[in-house]
């Protein structure tokens, strides 16, 4: 299986979701899954935020090394889930690439908080150190929740 996790840039949230899910996998001893991360905007390799690798790296995840990289018609037929955000990313992918639309889900979905109505996990970068730690929790609950379906 390969998810993709998809965000505006790929340097904040798609990045920490990637490798959350990534350490999270390693623990469990879990090789079945290959997990990559992309942005909607090619920011021309652009290194992971560095308030968002200490963050990692303060829950013992690996935050070093990351570059962006751009999402490509190539990178979503190649993953069987496609994880965003945010729901207009959601909105964006279904139009472009209805092909794929079967696949697409919105992270806090996963959460054992959903109500049915998934909101948005908001993009922290250049807010404060708490926005960021936010960030981190929203997308460490969801994915502990991906984690219990796949």
């Amino acid at each position: 299986m390969t998810i993709l996790f998809v965000c505006t840039a790929n340097i904040v949230r798609s990045f920490m979701a990637e490798r959350i899910l990534k350490g999270m996998l390693a623990k469990a001893k879990r090789r079945d899954i290959i997990v990559a991360s992309a942005g909607l905007l090619d920011m021309g390799g652009a290194p992971g935020d560095p308030t968002a690798a200490k963050i990692l790296a303060e829950h013992n995840f690996d935050g070093g090394g990351h570059l962006s990289r751009p999402y490509s018609e190539s990178l979503l037929s190649r993953a069987d889930l496609i994880v965003v955000m945010e729901k207009a990313q959601e909105e964006r992918l279904r139009a472009d690439y209805p092909q794929h639309g079967e696949k697409l889900r919105l992270l806090k979905a996963f959460s054992p908080e959903y109500d049915g109505v998934a909101g948005d996990i908001r993009d922290p970068y250049r807010l404060s150190s708490y926005h960021y730690r936010l960030c981190f929790a929203e997308i460490y609950t969801a994915i502990a929740g991906l984690l219990k379906c796949i």
